[in-house]
């Protein structure tokens, strides 16, 4: 995983590349928004871009605006920011921004942010996973079945995803918890039961089928049809 760091608080910017490198993160660090461009609009290969908004030369907002107007947006943007009010997280997601994190923040959270963005950008270029008439598109976020397309929240989709793209395979709880919750929640806690549940209601019951199977002790599997005779 590789991060582009634009932050121009050398202090801040030095705490960040060595706690974003223990985290396993491959990590490059400029300290202007020029810099910060020009790498990102020649297609250097990062994975996520961490942009300070005060930036000298040309700031965070400016640099996600620019590179949105040219069609570069395959590399999710989190924008860091001392601005914590509405107006200005409205701003910098308008800007082109995937994500907004106000100073000072846990550095937990700032990574378990950057990894949901990752897994956003992984997911963009991901072909459509089908198991029998069901269809899930990570690119799109989208859910149909039988031609019929089904909402499903965020958390729901993740889920969802992660038990079709292995298809045939037990997924265990700590699986589940470490690829969507990024390991927040308690392995005691039913949070995945009812994130479960309602997507049985929504993807097996409407159609009278049964797509996640519960293995008790072991996690959950989505068995593929059996191929025709």
């Amino acid at each position: 995983m590789r991060i582009l760091v634009a932050e121009d608080d050398v202090r801040l910017a030095a705490v960040l590349e060595q706690t974003l490198a223990e985290a396993g993160w491959s990590v490059d660090v400029v300290h202007d928004g020029r810099s910060a461009y020009d790498r990102l609009l020649r297609g250097t290969s990062y994975d996520v871009a961490l942009l300070d908004w005060m930036l000298p030369g040309l700031d965070g907002v400016s640099v996600a605006r620019r590179l949105r107007e040219l069609g570069v947006g395959g590399i999710p943007i989190m924008m860091l920011t001392a601005r914590g009010d509405v107006r200005s997280r409205v701003e910098g997601l308008d800007a082109g921004a995937d994500d907004y994190l106000s100073k000072p923040f846990d550095v937990d959270e700032l990574l378990a942010r950057l990894r949901a963005l990752y897994r956003r950008g992984t997911a963009a270029g991901q072909a459509p996973v089908t198991v029998g008439d069901l269809v899930v598109d990570p690119a799109a976020r989208r859910v149909t079945r039988a031609g019929t397309e089904i909402t499903l929240s965020a958390r729901e989709f993740d889920i969802l995803h992660l038990l079709v793209s292995r298809a045939g395979q037990v997924v265990t709880r700590q699986h589940i918890l470490d690829e969507v919750w990024d390991g927040e929640t308690d392995l005691r806690s039913n949070v995945i039961d009812v994130h479960l549940a309602a997507i049985r209601a929504k993807v097996d019951r409407p159609f009278g089928t049964e797509t996640i199977t519960t293995l008790r002790g072991a996690g959950y599997r989505v068995d593929p049809p059996p191929a025709p005779r």
